[in-house]
């Protein structure tokens, strides 16, 4: 997809071809029902979720995979083995190719320990 500025989350994940846009979006929604208190806005051009002025939560589209990212990811509990650390110091990530891997339950609790990481940092 050649570079492009879009002007929100939901133009950005719907620009997206399939299965991707539907990957996104299923990850949009959850989360917004888990972190409810974090701001969604295109940061360095991806969907990010901010708490406060942190980022906390990514979620890039590629061409046949979205990346869901958490920057203190590498503080988070996971024993499903799914997540994985990435290149920065502390974020850990999870590539999904279909849908159907997205698993709300596990997911929000990654969510949940990663904001409750980042609200530890900034108290």
């Amino acid at each position: 997809m050649p570079p492009h500025r879009f002007k929100s989350v939901e133009e950005y994940l719907s620009a997206q071809p399939q299965p991707v846009c539907d990957i996104g979006h299923a990850l949009a929604v959850l989360v917004g029902e888990a972190l409810p208190e974090a701001r969604p806005s295109l940061w360095h051009g991806h969907p990010t979720w901010k708490l406060g002025k942190a980022p906390a939560v990514l979620v890039k589209a590629y061409t046949r995979h979205v990346t869901l990212a958490l920057w203190r990811g590498s503080q988070v509990t996971d024993p499903s083995g799914r997540l994985v650390p990435s290149g920065a110091q502390q974020m850990a990530a999870v590539k999904l190719r279909a849908v159907d891997e997205v698993d709300p339950e596990l997911f929000a609790d990654w969510l949940r320990q990663a904001r409750d990481a980042e609200n530890a940092i900034r108290a």
